[in-house]
């Protein structure tokens, strides 16, 4: 069967690459057509557009690009309509997909959405589309069949998330060997996750680089999203406890003792990999007037969404300064305070539903094209 997928950055090219996988496991004879990264390229199938070439972060992010995003979609459908899918499957990147999944619908393509758009966040009314565009959804989160089933009646999978398969799919990393590797100290390492996105990027690494010189007696290592040049982080490395590892940011959060994130999908991933974390967010003036008085939720990262209760700190535009930064990143080298998110960690880890996500999914698509 043909499988067109289409994964908008740097964590849908990662879960998309597993779901791949497990199709040619489920079917061998697939041919897989798709947006998405490295990850994707190196499993199989065609590339047809880079995510580095997709994102875009923020309202007025998009706004400024919205040229570049209707000349992608419009790519999109013209290769879709060569293709002739037996399926087209989304992961996540609603703004973009909901479109695809509007337009393909009315062509009786069908539609498997794996991985939710947020809508419990925000634009929830955006059930009617997904009730209307979307045969099948793949939710990952513990609270998001509650929602969707119980709040808005209409059926979705939960598969548990696809994370889980990626930390426990991977190969351990020699502590000693990654650090000789790397040129780093013995010291314990503070990881910095800026995110993926260019924007991101430049706006987070000036305020979590700004508290090094307070602790020598640690090493801070940027992890570098393999979507993004090395002249984009060469500018923030002035300072000689401070280093650069590109692509291997599950090998660095390994062996990290703690972290500074920007919210995002990196906020869980550092909890499944036991680092206690500190969480950072900081948008642009606009961007930020306009998300605090759409969204509802109490939490911005998805530790805290899913347990529903603060397990690590959030620190939000002004609050996310040097002074604040420093005082919370200090609480994470207390014994009895990380004891504490450890525990909290564990029981996340639990409610996401164990290991198998990318298998359970592939076997639903299969199942449901073979049945139709």
């Amino acid at each position: 069967m043909r499988y067109y997928i289409i994964a908008g950055e740097a964590s849908g090219d990662l879960h998309g690459s597993n779901l791949m996988k497990a199709l040619y496991k489920k079917d061998p004879s697939a041919e897989i057509r798709f947006w998405g990264g490295d990850l994707m390229q190196a499993t199989g199938g065609t590339l047809v557009k880079h995510y580095r070439d997709l994102s875009f972060m923020g309202f007025l992010e998009v706004i400024l690009n919205i040229k570049t995003i209707l000349n992608n979609i419009k790519i999109c459908k013209k290769d879709i309509l060569e293709f002739k899918p037996d399926v087209l499957v989304f992961i996540d990147y609603p703004g973009f997909n909901m479109r695809i999944a509007k337009w393909a619908k009315k062509l009786k393509i069908k539609t498997h959405y794996y991985i939710s758009p947020q809508i419990w966040a925000w634009k929830e009314n955006r059930i009617k589309e997904i009730k209307r565009d979307i045969d099948q959804m793949y939710v990952i989160l513990p609270f998001e069949k509650d929602f969707y089933e119980t709040k808005h009646h209409y059926q979705v999978n939960f598969v548990g998330h696809p994370l889980i398969d990626a930390i426990n799919n991977r190969t351990p990393v020699n502590d000693i060997e990654f650090r000789k590797e790397n040129n780093l100290s013995k010291n314990p390492i503070i990881a910095i996750l800026p995110g993926s996105r260019k924007q991101e990027i430049t706006k987070m690494l000036s305020v979590m680089l700004s508290v090094v010189a307070d602790f020598p007696e640690y090493q801070f290592v940027i992890a570098g999203a393999p979507s993004q040049e090395y002249s984009l982080y060469s500018s923030f490395l002035n300072s000689n406890n401070c280093h650069f590892i590109s692509n291997k940011t599950y090998d660095l959060l390994s062996i990290s003792f703690a972290a500074i994130v920007t919210s995002g999908t990196a906020t869980l991933e550092t909890a499944l990999f036991k680092v206690p974390e500190v969480v950072c967010y900081k948008g642009s003036w606009l961007s930020y007037q306009i998300a605090k008085r759409i969204v509802t939720l109490k939490y911005i990262s998805l530790v805290n969404l899913i347990m529903d209760k603060e397990v690590v700190t959030e620190l939000i535009q002004e609050n996310c300064n040097t002074n604040t930064l420093k005082i919370e990143l200090q609480k994470l080298f207390d014994l009895n305070y990380r004891k504490e998110i450890l525990e909290n960690y564990n029981t996340l880890e639990k409610k996401l539903g164990g290991i198998g996500a990318s298998q359970k999914t592939a076997e639903l698509i299969v199942n449901h094209l073979s049945k139709s």
